[in-house]
């Protein structure tokens, strides 16, 4: 846990939002500004600071979201499709440095991404 990010500040319970999953390596919540009907963020609860930090030894944690993201994406019914989207640096839009995906649906998404 790093004792300045937003995100380590959320999985220690010190800003309240709506939770939709927790276990023991991740943390799953709805997005407080949502860019489709349905907009969570999956992280894990180890401080990791983008997809450039991944490496040999904490790789399993990002194969685990991957599976939370598909249990998720069965629970909140995504059945007609969703985006998972990790943005990597500031030049990206990465405004938290910690390692977040955002799942989106309820939308039609267009490609390129913007």
């Amino acid at each position: 846990m790093m004792s300045d990010c937003l995100f380590c500040k959320i999985i220690a319970g010190e800003i309240p939002l709506k939770k939709v999953y927790e276990d023991e390596t991740v943390f799953a919540f709805a997005d407080i500004d949502p860019q489709a009907p349905t907009h969570i963020l999956v992280i894990p609860k180890e401080h990791i600071g983008s997809v450039a930090e991944v490496t040999e030894e904490n790789s399993a944690v990002v194969a685990h979201i991957f599976e939370v993201i598909a249990k998720l994406s069965k629970e909140l019914d995504m059945k007609d499709g969703f985006r998972v989207v990790s943005n990597c640096g500031e030049s990206a839009g990465q405004s938290v440095h910690h390692l977040h995906f955002h799942v989106m649906s309820g939308r039609e998404f267009t490609w390129p991404a913007g």
